[in-house]
């Protein structure tokens, strides 16, 4: 599977159920890291989904290989302390069918060149694997010009997206 015929497209409303489906399954891939429970109806739910379609600085994203669905993207943004607005990776899914192929990084550098300016990510520091592809995947993107800071829960790394990266 060729990493690099992929298409990444906004998710309508209308796709909203898909989304909300694929996040299911996303929460039970993040359950081995984080104490989450599902609910009384046997689903995780994911409490921000409706903002992806009412907050300006929300932007979702499916990725395709080959027409099929393969994972989604969860883009955010915020102001930092000189209320200068930082992007942010919310969530990012691939299906395990698409791992370990290259797709997930070429999705990521995709993403970071649709927004350029200031970037923080963050992995929960018990997900290594997850530290490990945006460690090497960020490094790569920047050709290591990022920053990392380790704190209790969660690494974090910051970096620059210029544009046309």
């Amino acid at each position: 599977m060729a990493a690099n015929h992929f298409t990444l497209t906004s998710i309508p409303i209308e796709e909203k159920e898909v989304l909300k489906r694929l996040l299911e399954l996303y929460l039970y891939d993040f359950s081995e890291f984080l104490p989450i429970d599902v609910n009384e109806d046997g689903c995780f739910g994911y409490p921000y989904v409706d903002e992806y379609w009412s907050d300006p600085v929300r932007h979702p994203f499916f990725v395709k290989v080959e027409g099929k669905l393969a994972g989604f993207v969860l883009v955010r943004s915020f102001p930092d302390h000189n209320n200068e607005q930082v992007y942010s990776i919310a969530e990012f899914f691939m299906m395990k069918r698409f791992r370990r192929h290259g797709l997930g990084k070429t999705v990521a550098h995709e993403i970071f060149r649709k927004f350029p300016g200031k970037w923080e990510v963050f992995q929960i520091r018990s997900n290594l694997p997850a530290i490990a592809f945006w460690r090497k995947s960020i490094a790569e993107y920047t050709r290591n010009d990022f920053q990392e800071r380790k704190e209790e829960e969660r690494v974090y790394q910051t970096f620059v997206s210029a544009p046309g990266l």
